[in-house]
């Protein structure tokens, strides 16, 4: 998918190294864009997406942290202007699931863990990116990716991962009327039931099985089937009048 006016386009991309995250990056490669190609254990992976990227005529630098670290997610921003001179796309993508667990059963540690790697991480980056977005003289785009949780509460033992991907849902609204004034659009992608690694990680086969059977088009979405509503959100030329959205990519199971 080529879409010219992402071409040279400086994009940061958290959480790339795989799943949907690794694909938009490769997506955006695909249009020519220079992508920062952000990881946290998975440097191999993360590797090999910036080479996919170079192979597609973009260009790519590969940087690594740990979002869940409050300094982190404003240096990846930092890091990204020093690469590339300046910034123009940031996809906060980088985020988890950690572990289902009953209400009965979490502890104050693992919520604390999903609002550090769900919440704060976005709010950091976002930060970060407008920060630098204002002193560039303003314009630019974020996309926050939410998830389907965020409205139906999720599967079994997901409250806490769903609260906080509702968070992202309400706080991109929020941003997209407090950036406007600069020109910085800010909209989310809100996945349904992807095959990603962290879908397998978190869900087991036979509570899988059930979910996608509640899916119309009767099966798992693909990483590569969300990359084209992240590329539209991210083209002025495409989506100039489109801001605090959040588009679904579901495959049917939920309809706004």
């Amino acid at each position: 998918m080529q879409i010219d006016d992402l071409k040279d386009k400086a994009c940061l991309v958290t959480g790339a190294s795989r799943g949907i995250g690794a694909a938009v990056a490769r997506g955006l490669g695909a249009c020519g864009a220079r992508v920062a190609v952000h990881y946290n254990t998975a440097r191999a992976e993360a590797e090999a997406v910036a080479a996919d990227i170079a192979r597609l005529g973009g260009k790519a630098v590969v940087l690594k942290g740990d979002v869940t670290d409050p300094a982190v997610p404003e240096r990846l921003v930092a890091e990204t202007v020093k690469a590339f001179g300046r910034l123009d796309i940031l996809i906060n993508n980088a985020g988890d699931q950690i572990v289902r667990k009953t209400i009965v059963e979490t502890d104050d540690a693992l919520i604390e863990r999903h609002i550090a790697v769900n919440i704060r991480s976005v709010v950091a980056a976002t930060r970060g990116a407008v920060r630098q977005f204002k002193a560039q003289g303003g314009g630019g785009s974020i996309v926050n990716v939410t998830s389907i949780a965020a409205r139906t509460g999720g599967g079994g033992g997901s409250s806490i991962y769903a609260g906080t991907k509702g968070f992202v849902s309400t706080f991109t609204r929020a941003m997209a009327k407090e950036v406007v004034g600069d020109r910085v659009r800010v909209n989310a992608v809100s996945p349904g039931i992807i095959d990603t690694p962290l879908q397998h990680r978190v869900t087991p086969p036979a509570m899988l099985k059930t979910a996608v059977a509640t899916v119309p088009m009767g099966r798992l979405g693909t990483s590569e089937e969300c990359v084209g509503a992240f590329l539209y959100l991210c083209s002025d030329k495409l989506s100039s009048y489109v801001t605090g959205q959040v588009v679904e990519v579901n495959g049917g199971i939920v309809m706004p």
